[in-house]
């Protein structure tokens, strides 16, 4: 099913005038998140009651959105019409066309020297503020963004599907998107958002990790990859974000990361890879080809998985 989801993602993407219509699942579950975050987590000055309206939203959201992906799950036939039926439904958790579309936007306003486009398409994609960043740092930002989120829009997904099918890969995205919009670390959300990031960490340790894997065995240089991987992952500050990243790094032979601006704020974030020098257009060129080569041989071990369970 996760095979058949990822094959419908990799040739239609979620199309536009699709989302023009209905919208799209995760922004629904953004909905949600927001309607809670905005009655639940007011009034609230304690760190504790704080947590704990945090913690009911999680399980809020949670309940809301597997509970029918089981009932689904359940009612699935067990034949090829139930299988295809499935992967519909999980193909719009999956964003693998859709975030090689917003990498591969960066390319041609970066290489052509169009600084502003090129700024204005990597904000689409990445959280930090866009408007001081050189060439170097567009490019560092879209590389970033690639390698993350091939591991929270593409891997993870597909991992927990696997695991545990429809209700599964529900589960992760209504995680993930909590993470993504409460899970931060300022004033109104450290507390609020701290059970949804916490279980965001837990759940996506596997998938970080397994992405770095797949980067670094279909790297030109998997060897450089690996050492790169292992030695800097653990210098990054999100304890996943640093494996897929670091192995990116150390596969395309360029420097990652360090400090960015979030907002008025300046983190001084450590280099992956760090003597190496900056990418640019060419090494966006050569992650997208990275990027598809392991989407590839991830296919290519489910389809593997399928063969031995079938047999």
């Amino acid at each position: 099913m996760m095979l058949a989801a990822l094959a419908i993602d990799a040739m239609v993407g979620w199309p536009n005038r699709l989302y023009a219509r209905i919208g799209h699942p995760v922004s629904w579950l953004g909905r949600l998140i927001s309607l809670l975050d905005s009655r639940l987590n007011v009034g609230l000055h304690a760190g504790p009651a704080r947590r704990t309206a945090g913690i009911l939203s999680l399980l809020t959201v949670l309940l809301i959105a597997v509970t029918p992906a089981f009932l689904i799950q359940s009612a699935l036939p067990g034949n090829l019409a139930g299988l295809l039926l499935g992967a519909c439904l999980s193909w719009p958790l999956l964003a693998a066309r859709s975030l090689h579309e917003h990498v591969d936007a960066v390319i041609d306003p970066l290489s052509q020297g169009r600084l502003d486009e090129a700024k204005e398409a990597v904000s689409r994609i990445v959280g930090r503020d866009t408007s001081s960043l050189d060439g170097a740092g567009v490019a560092r930002a879209a590389l970033e963004s690639l390698a993350e989120n091939t591991s929270d829009g593409v891997v993870a997904p597909i991992f927990w599907g696997t695991i545990l099918g429809l209700p599964g890969i529900v589960a992760y995205k209504a995680i993930n998107t909590l993470d993504s919009m409460i899970g931060h670390r300022n004033e109104r959300h450290a507390a609020f958002g701290w059970a949804s990031a916490r279980l965001d960490d837990i759940v996506n340790y596997i998938p970080a990790r397994l992405t770095g894997l797949l980067f670094a065995a279909v790297s030109s240089r998997p060897g450089p990859a690996l050492r790169r991987m292992m030695k800097d992952s653990r210098h990054h500050r999100s304890p996943n974000a640093g494996w897929p990243e670091a192995a990116m790094a150390g596969s395309l032979g360029i420097r990652l990361c360090g400090p960015r601006v979030y907002g008025s704020r300046l983190d001084r974030e450590p280099w992956l890879n760090e003597n190496s020098p900056d990418p640019g257009a060419k090494e966006i060129r050569q992650a997208l080809a990275l990027y598809v080569r392991a989407l590839a041989g991830m296919a290519g071990m489910l389809a593997l998985l399928v063969l031995v369970f079938n047999s």
